[in-house]
């Protein structure tokens, strides 16, 4: 595996070091410490030759194919949400305006096409005695249902409906523990379980902002499972485990140990030392939102930004000119509120689960397998040299 150095990196992609450390920051490009020099990176090399073909446009129809799963272009139909200027739309409807009042519930019926969701309290196969609510915990229920749940192959619209309102019962009650109330709302509840009642207005936004996304990573998961026919639960725990990966809802980690070192040794010098040792920064940028995220913004109108991730920003914006995205502010949000580690997890894993159930609902109206062919890199196929032996012709 051949690396560049950071001289090599900027001669080959024509950019601005800003531009270099943005496309780290996004995942596009590798990096790593190099070993000469720990305050130094290198970067991948076949990354940066395949941005520079980009940059010059030698585009293939193998390559668009490619570039169409990284943020290319629309691979699959779907009526449920999308990205248009910078904005997010749920069924036509704009995000942003829906989360000032709206509560999940609502997005959920609007999203899932129906009148009316309420969240019931989940059984005891939720959670079961002794066992701490969280993430180990939803895993377990949903195995358990996917083990017992039937395939929604073949199911009627209006039974899958209900089976995801009972669904999304248990995987509420295994993420936050058992409901205090029958009939609450879900941003109560959160607020009540975290024992954050200034921040249940906000914690409410929040869901409504992160119900859906389009077509991101776990989604793309959650409707692959569900185009097999397994149980919806299935396509939940797809959506669920993808969500776990630092590069989609575990950035809240990384930025975390970012405000850490912040505090600890001032933001100039930890943002530069974050850049320069090949970390991403997960918070910052969106490829959908060039102008900046405006789940993070409309959450900030409301939110006051405490200091040091205000000094965070203005550092990031200085070096690559990229602005907070919606994980930035869900951190922001629980360092506000003091609320538990995970938080800003939970709040993402749970209004997601809204948006997860309403792309397996569609994939399975449409009664259609997702199978995407790869493009082979390994060796070439070779003959075997040991001819078969040839059949005698029967007498």
């Amino acid at each position: 595996m051949a690396w560049l150095t950071a001289r090599q990196a900027l001669a080959a992609l024509e950019v601005r070091t800003q531009t270099l450390y943005a496309n780290v920051s996004r995942g596009r490009i590798r990096a790593r410490p190099d070993p000469a020099d720990s305050r130094r990176s290198l970067y991948h090399s076949e990354d940066v030759k395949r941005l520079a073909r980009r940059r010059a446009g030698r585009r293939t129809v193998e390559a668009v194919a490619a570039q169409a799963i990284g943020w290319g272009d629309p691979v699959l139909a779907s009526g449920i949400s999308t990205v248009v200027d910078g904005r997010l739309w749920y069924r036509g409807r704009d995000a942003v305006a829906l989360a000032r009042s709206a509560t999940l519930e609502q997005a959920a019926a609007l999203l899932w096409e129906v009148e009316t969701v309420t969240f019931v309290r989940g059984g005891r196969a939720a959670l079961p005695a002794g066992t701490a609510p969280g993430l180990a915990a939803t895993l377990a229920a949903l195995s358990r249902r996917v083990a017992a749940d039937p395939p929604s192959r073949g199911h009627a619209r209006a039974a899958l409906v209900t089976e995801a309102v009972d669904l999304l019962g248990d995987v509420i009650t295994a993420m936050l523990g058992p409901a205090p109330a029958a009939g609450l709302a879900l941003h109560l509840r959160v607020a009540r379980a975290w024992r954050a009642p200034a921040a249940q207005d906000l914690i409410r936004r929040a869901l409504v902002l992160l119900a859906d996304h389009e077509l991101n990573a776990s989604t793309f998961a959650a409707r692959v499972a569900a185009s097999t026919g397994a149980p919806l639960a299935a396509g939940l725990m797809a959506g669920l485990v993808t969500l776990a990966g630092p590069l989609h809802g575990g950035a809240a980690a990384g930025m975390r140990a970012l405000i850490e070192a912040a505090r600890r040794d001032g933001a100039a010098a930890s943002v530069r030392a974050w850049l320069e040792q090949g970390h991403a920064l997960a918070a910052f940028g969106h490829p959908l939102y060039p102008e900046g995220d405006p789940r993070a913004a409309a959450l900030f109108e409301y939110l006051p930004m405490p200091r040091i991730y205000a000094e965070v920003r203005d550092e990031v914006a200085a070096l690559i000119g990229e602005a907070p995205n919606i994980d930035f502010a869900l951190c922001a949000l629980a360092d506000r509120y003091a609320l538990p580690a995970d938080a800003p997890f939970t709040i993402f894993a749970l209004a997601r689960s809204v948006g997860w159930t309403a792309h397996a609902l569609e994939q399975a109206a449409t009664g259609q397998l997702i199978r995407p062919r790869a493009r082979y890199t390994g060796p070439p196929p070779q003959a075997d040299a040991t001819p078969a032996p040839r059949r005698r012709a029967p007498r």
